[in-house]
């Protein structure tokens, strides 16, 4: 009998991280890879399952969201310990910590490994000392038998054009869901009228919701009864505070539903109810929301920033504006909430991108032959 390939999977398991594991081992045919996950102790309770449904062997360590040289080190020396001893045949690293273990531990070992940021770290960073020093350690750590599995084109150009991988070393995996959901019911009370827009973003420097509660401000003057329902406030939103004071503020509190990390079952029914979808990120891998929402045939308003821009055609399935104009996201939410023939042909459009390029059903079969063309070469 075949043996089969032995994947380790080294990450922080938080956000939109978390969901691209548990959607790559549930559609992983688990007949010809064996699966193991390295992640963080307190970052999920919930076990990984494979496409059988049968749970994944996992590995708690302490990787967490911020830097720590001592619990960091201490991450390393205990993945390496672990990797050592499995003898995986490939390192899969995701996010920007997941990425610094398994990339160094797989030069250290000599095991090819493979990175996919769910968006660089350094594009986080709040001034231009800092982003040139997280630049850095993504430089120093690109080793030679590292390669990066980017999540979006935009990724990948990042990789190639500022991290300066060299070509051969890029590939390219769409973030992709699977197409059936139920999105029949919720398990919370709704609190919210019929008639809303949706978003999903922490309140933080990536998401920027302060620019999306003054775009509410601005379609209120032409739209009254406008209403965001906005959900993921719960896990590490550092700014807030700073929100709640904003909507009060500029007399928001009847037009704003802040909803706290809930199941992606309620996720799915609140976009699939919304009249549409707005982001006013500033970056992004592929976020997981927005290709749900092309999946439930939503339109999207959306800024053009990384991410953003690989999902949403302008003009196709929805809009795209430039960073931070609040007045030209203001009117082009006023447009679609209008017009809704506009709206339907977005939704249509929207539909068919995903199942061109982002159905987990089908793209599956491409990160296999990726997995086993790297063990076999």
């Amino acid at each position: 009998m075949k043996e089969k390939i032995k994947i380790i999977h080294i990450l922080n398991s938080v956000g939109g991280v978390d969901v691209a594991l548990r959607l790559i081992l549930e559609n992983l045919d688990s007949k010809i890879f064996k699966s193991i996950a390295i992640h963080g102790i307190n970052d999920t309770t919930t076990p990984y399952l494979d496409d059988k449904g049968e749970e994944v062997e996992e590995y708690k360590i302490s990787i967490q969201r911020d830097i720590s040289l001592f619990k960091d080190f201490k991450a390393l020396i205990k993945a390496l310990r672990i990797i050592k001893r499995e003898k995986p045949d490939l390192i899969h690293a995701h996010s920007a910590k997941g990425g610094i273990l398994g990339k160094t531990i797989g030069a250290i070992l000599n095991i090819p490994s493979f990175h996919t940021p769910q968006a660089y770290s350094y594009l986080s960073a709040q001034g231009w000392f800092k982003r040139s020093m997280y630049l850095r350690l993504e430089r120093m750590t690109s080793f030679a038998n590292s390669k990066v599995l980017a999540s979006s084109q935009s990724e990948m150009n990042r990789a190639l054009k500022e991290v300066k991988y060299k070509k051969e070393k890029v590939l390219l995996f769409n973030n992709s869901i699977t197409a059936s959901q139920d999105v029949s019911q919720l398990s919370i009370n709704k609190t919210w009228p019929d008639n809303y827009i949706c978003s999903v973003g922490r309140p933080s420097y990536q998401k920027n919701i302060e620019m999306m509660i003054r775009v509410l401000a601005e379609v209120k003057h032409k739209q009254s009864e406008v209403h965001l329902v906005l959900m993921g406030i719960g896990y590490h939103s550092p700014n807030l505070s700073k929100i709640d004071k904003l909507i009060t503020y500029l007399g928001l509190t009847e037009n704003v539903t802040l909803l706290p990390w809930t199941s992606r079952e309620d996720i799915f029914n609140i976009i699939s109810n919304a009249r549409f979808y707005i982001s006013t990120a500033r970056y992004e891998g592929l976020p997981y929301s927005i290709i749900e929402t092309l999946m439930l045939g939503k339109a999207c308003v959306a800024t053009d920033c990384d991410g953003n821009r690989d999902l949403i055609q302008d003009g196709y399935n929805g809009f795209l504006v430039p960073q931070e104009d609040i007045v030209e996201m203001s009117e082009k939410i006023v447009r679609l909430h209008l017009d809704s023939q506009l709206r339907k042909g977005f939704e249509v459009n929207a539909v068919e991108l995903f199942e061109r390029n982002f159905n987990m059903e089908k793209n599956i079969e491409q990160l296999e032959k990726i997995y086993e063309t790297e063990v076999r070469s």
